[in-house]
């Protein structure tokens, strides 16, 4: 059962809302009556932290996007068309459970022939394009400023700072996580022997009473990780050594000046020096599990009884590898946001982003032609718990909150799954000018490498959410322009008053309406109501 604390006292009722500039009304839930929904102060159920991010506000009290009422209500059993989402990441494991029959597959293209078939400058493009080549680690954006040695160069002096700051912290950190594995394994060690059992529990171990001093300090530190979320010493050994590899990569590769991760053999520099790469999407590890995250929320086979349901049900993904472990290249975001939109994507994800960019104008001209040509990009905002109305982000579709290139290019922050004061992520980006909505991103369970599935959170899987959304819209009401699509998407939220901790900062509270453009949550239920309207 449910534990609820209720806010207000008012009933749930329903209402109209007036559409964009299509003199249509949609049914919503009002401001007033958002603001009664009960707090749910209960844990998620199994199946809620699997699923939340498509539960509905005022039925489940979690603030998800409503995709299930919206399949049970209004999508029931009509038949949409096909789009194809291009997702602009790390490699996708095109071979998983969940995905193998959502794959986009170049009809034009006969696969290992060596030919380029359909003469679009790519050969063997089965299912899309891998930039990286047989790479994936790569520096900073920063660090290859650095790393070039030009003093001019207008952001060298910013990047040394931030290096500095970085590198030190880096170096800390991992020193830190290198302790800490060291007295977690030895207290492991120690608690097995005395227990006579490597698969002990948390209650064995609290039960543990000694006069052993190192039995003692082994039971405490034990102690002290259970407190700290981990309910298995298993768990946070591989936690602890997760943290471990990031700390070794970041400095063995993504900090380190002497690195050069190109392995392609083009000019990252020259546009024009195309060809590189090949068409082999797969992720070049296990570990390389993003892409195929991403891919999940956006379109993971619905009601197949496997691991998730995607957002979208009548989807094949295009797999672009073009994101390594480190910045990705402008030169690599500008030619796949291309490849993608004269190929067929009606809709590209990219759940990426970084502070410097050496050929913004690169991506931007691209995005500008996406938009040329009716396609949405769906942005994720960042992940840094800041203002971008302050700070430049890449990509974007601005320079200085200036005008924008695309009347198509969605900026998306993230969610927590939970209504209230927390609601908006700590660590989302914000920002009423260059951040469009809010969605579900916080602890989202997706596909990963090798037919399994995690847990990941991050504006990166808020994006693929409103690209699902974009993608669901699109499939039943294929007349509607991209320009709409986005308009539908902004309009169609729910708007909310409620006030929440941004950044992460317990001092700042603000209305979360103030957080983004449209002043709302993703909701797919009203999308599809608004879309039905604007079509006739």
């Amino acid at each position: 059962m449910k534990l609820m604390k209720p806010l207000l006292l008012s009933a749930i009722v329903a209402t109209t809302l007036s559409s964009c500039g299509g003199g249509a009304d949609i049914v919503s839930t009002p401001v007033e009556n958002i603001d009664s929904v009960t707090l749910k102060v209960s844990e998620l159920t199994e199946n809620e932290k699997h699923t939340w991010g498509h539960l509905d506000l005022v039925k489940d009290t979690i603030p998800g996007m409503s995709v299930e009422k919206a399949y049970a209500e209004i999508i029931k059993n009509k038949k949409g068309k096909t789009v194809i989402v291009a997702v602009i990441d790390s490699g996708i494991d095109i071979e998983h459970e969940d995905l193998v029959d959502v794959i986009w597959v170049n009809k034009g293209e006969i696969a290992g022939n060596g030919i380029d078939d359909d003469n679009n400058g790519y050969i063997d493009d089965i299912h899309g394009w891998n930039y990286l080549g047989d790479a994936y680690d790569e520096q900073l954006e920063y660090v290859r400023i650095l790393a070039m040695g030009d003093t001019n160069h207008p952001d060298f002096a910013k990047a040394q700072a931030e290096y500095d700051k970085e590198y030190n912290e880096t170096v800390q950190r991992k020193a830190q996580y290198d302790q800490i594995y060291a007295q977690v394994k030895e207290a492991d060690s120690l608690v097995s022997k005395y227990l006579g059992t490597e698969d002990y529990t948390v209650a064995q171990v609290e039960a543990i009473t000694s006069e052993d001093e190192a039995l003692t300090k082994a039971t405490g530190v034990l102690n002290f990780m259970y407190g700290n979320g981990f309910d298995n010493t298993q768990v946070a050994l591989t936690s602890i050594n997760e943290g471990l590899n990031y700390f070794s990569d970041k400095l063995n590769a993504n900090l380190n000046l002497e690195f050069n991760g190109r392995t392609t053999g083009d000019n990252p520099d020259d546009l024009t020096d195309v060809g590189y790469g090949n068409g082999n999407v797969l992720p070049s590890e296990k570990g390389e599990s993003h892409g195929t995250h991403v891919a999940g929320i956006i379109a993971a086979s619905r009601g197949n009884g496997l691991g998730v349901d995607g957002v979208a049900n009548n989807v094949l993904i295009m797999s672009l590898r073009t994101v390594p472990n480190g910045d990705e290249r402008d030169k690599d975001v500008a030619l796949a946001i291309r490849y993608a939109v004269d190929n067929g994507a009606k809709v590209i994800n990219g759940s990426f982003g970084k502070y410097y960019s050496k050929h913004s104008d690169w991506v931007r001209d691209a995005i500008a032609y996406a938009s040329e040509n009716n396609v949405i990009f769906v942005n994720a905002a960042g992940n840094e718990g800041l203002d971008l109305d302050l700070i430049a982000c890449y990509p974007n579709d601005q320079v200085d909150n200036g005008p924008e290139v695309s009347e198509t290019f969605i900026t998306v922050g993230a969610l927590e799954p939970k209504y209230g004061s927390n609601m908006v992520a700590a660590f989302s980006n914000y920002g009423k000018i260059n951040v469009d909505v809010f969605a579900p991103g916080a602890k989202i369970y997706s596909t990963t490498p090798e037919n399994e599935y995690d847990i990941k959170g991050g504006t990166s899987m808020a994006a693929p959410a409103v690209a699902g959304v974009a993608a669901l819209i699109w499939s039943y009401y294929p007349d509607l322009t991209a320009k709409q699509v986005k308009q539908i998407i902004m309009d169609s939220g729910l708007a909310l008053s409620t006030k929440v901790i941004v950044g992460g900062d317990t001092e700042d509270i603000q209305p979360i309406g103030d957080l983004s453009k449209s002043a709302k949550i993703v909701n797919a239920y009203n999308a599809l109501i608004m879309a039905e309207q604007l079509s006739k």
